[in-house]
């Protein structure tokens, strides 16, 4: 039974999806998944995935900023907690090198547009949604992909795409962005996790 760490700074709404899938309130058991959600980290402490993650009994570690600079203390943890595969869900930190590293193709994020457009540094919420409707773009999605060391830069998994509607607002097609990362991130990590 592979254990997934969930990396988030936000919400939690893609978090709380992907434990629910993993068996966490009973959706699944795990080992129809091949895997379980062990552990949620996160670096706000305001984050709302702090509540979900107690609501549905996962444990929860704070790793305040100090933590991510080197990253030796977030490898100790995922070593100590024997994590096979870390998932980001919303979260806003650059990964450090030696994080990367550590876990090499064995970190995956969601990215809410169709990679290599719209991602980088200051890409992520609505900004992405405003930009893809600035542009013109017909269509966006979601990305999944490995993480490396450049925002929004890793191997890409896999593309879901949606339309962007005239007179698409960022937030009308935030939602529509928002349904494929509930309906597919799970899948895809459960199918890594199988692989």
């Amino acid at each position: 039974m592979k254990k997934i760490a969930i990396f988030a700074s936000g919400n939690g709404t893609n978090a709380e999806t992907i434990m629910r899938h993993f068996g966490v309130g009973g959706a699944a058991r795990p080992s129809e998944c091949g895997a379980t959600v062990a552990l949620v980290v996160t670096n706000r402490l305001s984050s709302g995935v702090i509540e979900r993650a107690e609501r549905l009994g996962v444990e929860c570690v704070y790793l305040p900023r100090e933590a991510w600079h080197t990253g030796a203390e977030v490898v100790s943890l995922m070593r100590e907690r024997g994590i096979d595969l870390i998932v980001l869900a919303g979260f806003l930190c650059l990964l450090p090198k030696a994080v990367v590293e550590a876990f090499p193709r064995a970190i995956v994020n969601i990215h809410p547009a169709l990679l290599p457009k719209f991602g980088g540094r200051g890409m992520y919420g609505m900004h992405v949604h405003e930009a893809v409707i600035a542009a013109g773009e017909t269509e966006s999605g979601v990305t999944i992909h490995y993480v490396d060391e450049a925002y929004d830069h890793g191997e890409i998994i896999a593309q879901y795409r949606c339309p962007v509607l005239p007179g698409d607002t960022p937030g009308m097609l935030g939602a529509r962005v928002h349904t494929l990362e509930y309906a597919w991130y799970p899948e895809a990590i459960e199918r890594l996790v199988n692989s």
